[in-house]
């Protein structure tokens, strides 16, 4: 089975108010951290082993999970200093045999099934999969456009801001190591803007429509949010 990497280093800065002293995938929801939930899915998916990255207060992570997870065989990607999405990502890369991973963000729930990642990516000459979902307004995320003929690559990504229905990125992709890398030219960078837009041209990113639900628990009002939503996604 392909492996997963899940962004775990993240501060928590908008949720410090109802959140103080963990780092953001440990803020607890329904009574186990939201990582928990993440792992769990994980699971469900038939992924057998996943690489945390971490940084901000990692011990914390490491101590709750330790090795395994239920069928997880856990590993930990460690950031001694931020280096971004992308440089956490090439991180757990250069740890993993294999030429793919899943890649996901470990504040964020995305119910998608990775095998239609996976046959997105047999498909076709896929650097990258992406998954998108659509929302009535996409103005705190930005837009993804994407052609609607198979295998709908992607042609452009619209900023935050302007309003109005479209999809989004999910932030939940299928990532080939050797396209990745050749584009990896520095240690600390972001995934997204580094990587995936400044690079958009020379890429196949393609885009598979295929998420049922999202909650991102960045800000306190979805993180309330998900006390209810989030069990009820992972059942």
């Amino acid at each position: 089975m392909i492996p997963a990497i899940v962004l775990a280093g993240g501060l928590g800065t908008r949720l410090r108010s109802v959140v103080p002293n963990l780092p953001k995938p440990m803020a607890l929801v329904a009574g186990k951290p939201f990582l928990w939930w993440v792992m769990r899915r994980l699971e469900q998916q038939g992924v057998t082993e996943v690489y945390l990255s971490v940084g901000y207060k990692r011990e914390v992570i490491e101590d709750y999970f330790g090795d395994t997870f239920g069928a997880l065989k856990v590993h930990y990607v460690v950031e001694d200093e931020p280096l971004g999405t992308g440089g956490a990502i090439a991180r757990a890369m250069a740890r993993i045999s294999g030429h793919e991973a899943f890649v996901l963000n470990g504040d964020t729930m995305t119910i998608v099934d990775f095998a239609d990642l996976r046959a997105a990516a047999a498909s076709g000459e896929a650097d990258v999969v992406m998954a998108v979902a659509r929302l009535d307004d996409v103005a705190r995320y930005g837009a993804v456009e994407f052609d609607a003929a198979l295998p709908r690559r992607v042609t452009a990504f619209r900023e935050k801001g302007q309003t109005g229905a479209g999809f989004i990125n999910a932030g939940v992709y299928l990532l080939k190591r050797a396209p990745f890398e050749r584009y990896v030219t520095q240690e600390r960078f972001s995934f997204e803007q580094d990587f995936l837009h400044a690079h958009l041209a020379q890429l196949q990113v393609h885009a598979v429509p295929a998420v049922s639900q999202l909650i991102d628990i960045g800000v306190p009002d979805d993180y309330a949010l998900a006390q209810t939503a989030v069990p009820q996604m992972v059942a």
